[in-house]
């Protein structure tokens, strides 16, 4: 086996996603519906580019002796906050130790950083592994549901102003990461916001922010209070057209404001994996990425 860091090329970013898209199932299944969504996959090249461009160190991919990839480790550092953004082996290649050396050398990015934060899946080696590198599992949950004039109507109005985002928010965006989860993501938002529309509140009672995608998913959120986070939350489900498959994964018990939320906009609630933290306490108001974290 061949471990080496991942490149910023369309090669590269290919033999990451081909990992993903072998290791967590046939396409279909893992997106929920007839096929991924149009542009998903060049958005996920997209994310693994930016990784590793910014985090060279962090991201790596692991090859047989013929050159074929057998799996990819990504992770990035953010202010003191390390995160792992994909994590995959091929099925053949599982249980070989390829795993192993990949977030070995993930982790090792990450050792001069006091928090950690993994969203996991519910696979149970995975949750085994994570909690053997020392990481405090936070079983999630998920809201999930298709939106029609129902779910508009159901959903009281945001009770004060929500204004799109866009770059010159960018020390707003900052600000409230370290007040949420200890870090910023810096350069991670420059990438989401060609990715997501934002939206962001600001007024006398604080400051928050949201990224939600045209397919329905609440991308992010971070907010200094609850109130501001319900705000931002539901805005987003309002701004979605209907049709939309509208999707709000790793909550964790603490994210009840969002369960409220949720259930009253009609949503389904099930759990699904795993918030995974080290040197910290659950983010709160907070909906991690599941790349940026």
């Amino acid at each position: 086996m061949i471990l080496r860091q991942l490149r910023d090329t369309d090669e590269d970013a290919e033999a990451a996603w081909e990992v993903v898209a072998a290791a967590f199932g046939d396409s279909a299944a893992l997106a929920g519906k007839d096929g991924w969504p149009p542009g998903y996959v060049a958005e996920v090249h997209e994310r693994n580019r930016h990784l590793a461009r910014t985090d060279p160190g962090g991201c790596w991919l692991a090859l047989d002796k013929a050159g074929m990839p057998l799996g990819v480790a990504l992770s990035a550092r953010r202010e003191g906050t390390w995160g792992l953004s994909m994590f995959a082996v091929l099925p053949r290649a599982q249980r070989q130790g390829v795993g192993r050396e990949l977030l070995a050398a993930a982790l090792l990015y990450g050792r001069g950083c006091l928090r950690g934060i993994i969203c996991g899946s519910e696979d149970p080696r995975a949750a085994s592994t994570y909690r053997r590198a020392g990481f405090a599992l936070h079983p999630a949950m998920r809201l999930r549901g298709t939106v029609g004039p129902e779910t508009k109507e159901r959903l009281s109005p945001p009770d004060g102003a929500v204004h799109e985002g866009v770059a010159r928010h960018r020390d707003l965006l900052d600000s409230v990461d370290r007040r949420t989860r200890g870090g910023a993501h810096g350069a991670d938002h420059e990438l989401l916001l060609t990715q997501r529309r934002l939206l962001v509140v600001d007024d006398l009672a604080g400051s928050g922010y949201c990224y939600v995608g045209e397919d329905g998913k609440v991308e992010m959120l971070a907010a200094t209070s609850r109130r501001l986070a319900k705000r931002l939350l539901t805005a987003a489900l309002l701004c979605l057209p209907e049709g939309a498959d509208a999707r709000v994964p790793g909550l964790t018990a603490e994210q009840q404001w969002a369960v409220d939320v949720g259930i009253e906009a009609g949503l389904e609630l099930s759990t699904s994996g795993y918030v995974c933290l080290r040197g910290m306490p659950p983010p709160m108001p907070y909906i991690p990425s599941g790349t940026f974290l």
